[in-house]
């Protein structure tokens, strides 16, 4: 069993700033990559941000420049960096992970947080 819990969600300005973070817990063996997606009010999900543990990073064409993720393996846990934040940004912010279980290194589990409120005001 894995949990992934999201923090840092609130209400910003267009122009602020926010700092989301996911720590994972459980049953890991290891963690072979973290991410972050997002779905606004009657839309489809769709990826933010994604880094391996060895550091290579993915970002959304929206997100590009503004948004930087980070990780840190000793303590499992993946973080978003949000500046320039504009209107369209607003949507439920979600953490995924990808982890192999301790007992069987073939074996990829993908497990998701339970999302995190960002609301960007104009």
């Amino acid at each position: 069993q894995v949990q992934l819990v999201e923090s840092g969600g609130g209400l910003v300005q267009a122009g602020g700033v926010l700092r989301l973070a996911c720590a994972a817990s459980g049953s890991i063996g290891r963690i072979n990559a973290m991410g972050w997606y997002r779905q606004g009010p009657g839309k489809q999900r769709e990826l933010v941000a994604h880094i391996t543990s060895g550091g290579t990073t993915n970002y959304g064409d929206s997100v590009k420049g503004r948004f930087t993720i980070s990780i840190d393996n000793a303590k499992n846990t993946v973080y978003l960096q949000m500046n320039s934040l504009k209107p369209e940004d607003t949507a439920v912010y979600y953490c995924n992970a990808e982890i192999i279980p301790p007992y069987d290194t073939n074996y990829k589990n993908y497990w998701w947080g339970q999302g995190t409120q960002v609301t960007v005001s104009s």
